[in-house]
């Protein structure tokens, strides 16, 4: 399916880009996902470029073919866009992308790898444990999840080792409640991540690279109204506060921004990332995780951060599809 106005045309930088945004596809976040197509698509619109917004489907390639765009951006959320399955597709077409290359995004997809490389690159992140659907089944649910607690401990966060927009993702503050949050977060991935609650004040920094070198945005704290910055906190408008800069001050903002630049790059991510921080009482900054093709709907971080930049969403959309070139 495909959302145009013209024909396809050679590219005039006269007359803007030829653009193709990725939107839809299948996955768990397949709204979100169809919702930050059109934003980016009409910021763009308004800036003379040429946009066709395609779902990810199986007419996917002979339409970029026949389309021959100057740049794709991929807005797919979830296993479909951020696995790097179909990013490494896309390299094989010899079209500019926005976003990481396809092995890069493997291993930021992976929450537990992402975490490790951070952690092994000398950077904060909360304790942790991956378990396996089978492992939790074939070695007796109870004798796992007490040894998680043994070594853990609680409050903890449990969440799919894979996907976003916290989908599956429940907090323990007591050992019975486990189990059912371990089948929750099954719901949605192979694989469990159990990692240990840091509380504090969360902030969300995106990452852009125009060209000039990788540079954070104002960061964005995060206080959702129930305590937990869930789906439904994410993109039902008045679920969360957002304060945009958020309120920390200069050391925090700067550490914060530093961390996240660093991790940005050390997991290739290119043109722009999002990258989920926490800030704990004593003042250290923690990683979260990072995404790769982060949300770019009216209530998503990334739109937030760059009008708290004092910048233009078109503007700043143009410079990354022109970084990509």
């Amino acid at each position: 399916m495909s959302e145009t106005a013209e024909s396809p045309r050679p590219s005039d930088p006269a007359e803007g880009l030829n653009v193709v945004i990725l939107a839809g596809g299948i996955s768990h976040e397949r709204d979100v996902s169809l919702r930050s197509g059109r934003r980016a698509a009409d910021a763009l619109t308004a800036r003379g470029h040429r946009i066709t917004v395609l779902d990810a489907d199986a007419a996917l390639l002979p339409t970029l073919t026949a389309l021959n765009p100057d740049v794709v951006w991929p807005v797919l959320h979830g296993a479909i866009g951020e696995d790097g399955a179909l990013l490494t597709l896309l390299e094989t077409t010899g079209i500019p992308v926005v976003g990481p290359e396809g092995s890069a995004a493997a291993l930021a997809w992976s929450k537990p790898t992402a975490k490790e490389l951070v952690r092994r690159a000398g950077y904060a992140t909360p304790r942790s444990a991956s378990l396996s659907r089978e492992t939790f089944r074939d070695l007796g649910a109870n004798n796992v999840l007490l040894g998680v607690i043994q070594s853990l401990g609680t409050p903890l966060v449990v969440k799919p080792a894979h996907g976003g927009s916290a989908q599956g993702v429940s907090i323990v503050t007591d050992a019975d409640q486990l189990p059912r949050a371990m089948v929750d977060a099954y719901t949605y991935a192979d694989v469990a991540l159990i990692e240990q609650r840091i509380t504090g004040t969360e902030l969300g920094v995106t990452v852009v690279n125009t060209g000039s070198g990788s540079a954070a945005l104002p960061a964005i704290e995060i206080v959702p109204r129930e305590g937990v910055y869930s789906f439904e906190a994410r993109y039902n408008a008045g679920e969360t506060l957002f304060y945009a800069p958020a309120r920390v001050d200069d050391t925090i903002a700067a550490v914060a921004a530093e961390t996240a630049v660093a991790i940005h790059e050390l997991l290739g991510l290119r043109q722009l990332s999002r990258i989920d921080l926490i800030v704990d009482d004593e003042g250290i900054v923690w990683f979260l995780e990072a995404n790769t093709l982060p949300g770019l709907t009216e209530t998503s971080l990334v739109p937030q951060a760059i009008i708290a930049g004092q910048r233009d969403l078109g503007e700043v959309y143009e410079a990354i599809l022109r970084a990509a070139q």
